[in-house]
């Protein structure tokens, strides 16, 4: 069975064209159909129904993708395989983390790295859970940096865990010593982080546990958007603690549930059927130990004691003044 056939079935199963598969595979769109031609005639099978412009799966290309699919990582493993014993500590390593992830952890992190591999070339790619977990799948990607995923598929190199917290405008006195409990929480403006973060997962199944309804007022990618917004007191912000915040003034407390802190357990994860190049484990096993002195990197706001009770350093919100957020209800 001609491997290149396998490789294109691939390819406009994913894409859903014939256009976009001879662009990704870098062939003329008359031979790419000849390829799917051949490749229906030898199996004996229809594999694509045509729907408009586009080409759908039938039922037995559906089965056959998954097969195919793994076909086509077995062959990519044994390549890297060879590109390590033949290149040794050179080469390409490819990183999915969460946006958060890239700038405050591995954007510091990579220099170092890279004094002690400066033979090997680190691509970084923005990507949350589910997305990593079909990058992971197809190879696209050696590691992944999220919350641990269990199952036989990944192999898992546990992080320190990340705690959720609420950030908001320093006028604001939110929570009590440094803490903040989901069912108070609810009720104010928040500013949430995308459903596709695993903070933003915990801290929804934190409300449903709770039974309260989160006022969302704001959802986003971007964790620095809703940092902008908190700063200027236009909602409270929930943010990991792996989260860089120095250059917000804000007001930081935990987020707890049942007086328990709501922490995520983060890992890195590759496919345990492909094997690691040397400078990937090595790359897992030195940022491993950075997290491990630098996390957490954003704390709650430190407090006082003054007046016989305990204030928060920054001066007190009062619920009057004018274009300051205040809790519904």
């Amino acid at each position: 069975m001609d491997l290149r056939r396998l490789r294109t079935f691939v390819a406009v199963a994913e894409l859903g064209t014939v256009s976009k598969a001879a662009v990704r595979l870098r062939i003329g769109q008359p031979a790419l159909s000849r390829q799917i031609g051949d490749l229906q005639q030898e199996l004996g099978l229809r594999l694509f129904d045509r729907v408009g412009r586009g080409l759908v799966l039938t039922a037995e290309g559906k089965q056959l993708l998954a097969d195919c699919r793994r076909v086509m990582t077995d062959l990519d493993a044994i390549r890297e395989h060879a590109e390590v014993l033949r290149r040794g500590d050179r080469g390409v390593l490819k990183i999915a983390a969460p946006p958060h992830t890239i700038e405050s952890v591995l954007a510091r992190f990579l220099p170092q790295y890279a004094e002690r591999f400066p033979n090997v070339n680190v691509e970084l790619i923005e990507a949350l859970g589910a997305e990593q977990t079909a990058m992971l799948e197809r190879g696209e990607v050696h590691v992944g940096i999220r919350l641990e995923q269990g199952g036989p598929r990944f192999e898992s190199r546990v992080l320190p865990p990340a705690e959720a917290l609420a950030a908001c405008a320093t006028s604001l006195e939110l929570g009590h010593a440094g803490f903040i409990d989901i069912t108070r929480l609810a009720s104010y403006p928040l500013l949430l982080l995308d459903p596709g973060y695993s903070i933003r997962r915990l801290f929804d199944a934190a409300c449903r546990l709770a039974e309260v309804e989160p006022n969302i007022v704001l959802e986003s990618r971007a964790p620095h958007t809703l940092l902008a917004m908190a700063e200027v007191g236009q909602g409270v912000a929930i943010i990991p603690s792996l989260q860089r915040t120095d250059r917000y003034a804000l007001r930081i407390v935990r987020v707890t549930h049942g007086r328990k802190p709501i922490r995520e357990r983060v890992a890195m994860q590759w496919d345990r059927r492909r094997r690691l190049p040397s400078y990937a484990v090595a790359f897992c096993e030195t940022l491993a130990e950075y997290m491990h002195t630098i996390l957490p990197i954003t704390h709650p706001t430190k407090t006082n004691e003054a007046g016989g009770r305990r204030q928060l350093v920054s001066r007190r919100f009062h619920g009057n003044e004018k274009g300051r957020i205040r809790p519904n209800g």
